[in-house]
């Protein structure tokens, strides 16, 4: 089963593909609620790259690393990749004037229930949106 979800953000598409794609900026948005947070990002941009980034509740309590390997990269457009645990990932960012629509489809994984996955990653791209449109130019 694939999921799909958006965000129309208010900044144009070479603003959103560094964010998306600069582990600094990735540590400041990548997190589905205000109780985690993202310690660590690398990212190696190329076919063939590798990606992790560590995501961990702030009180302690659990922690993951969230990874994989990049299959297209087309700056500016489209970032595809396998994930560690076998699942692919599109992402595309459609330039609107001074606007981009970002739209992430991903291989659901079996073990929650796809609404609360759906819920998670949109909350995840929501903060991207929100970092993105409040960084200065």
């Amino acid at each position: 089963m694939k999921i799909t979800i958006s965000a129309n953000i208010n900044a144009p598409v070479a603003k959103v593909w560094n964010a998306w794609t600069t582990p600094e900026d990735i540590c400041q948005w990548n997190a589905a609620s205000d109780d985690w947070h993202t310690t660590e990002s690398e990212i190696d941009l190329k076919v063939g790259g590798r990606f992790r980034s560590r995501m961990e509740a702030k009180d302690g309590s659990a922690g993951f690393d969230f990874g994989g390997s990049f299959t297209v990269v087309e700056p500016g457009a489209r970032l595809d990749y396998l994930m560690d645990d076998n699942r692919c990932v599109t992402v595309l960012f459609e330039a609107d004037g001074e606007r981009t629509q970002v739209t992430e489809t991903f291989d659901a994984e079996n073990v929650h229930p796809p609404e609360m996955q759906r819920d998670g990653w949109q909350s995840i791209l929501n903060n991207f949106a929100r970092h993105v449109e409040g960084k200065s130019a």
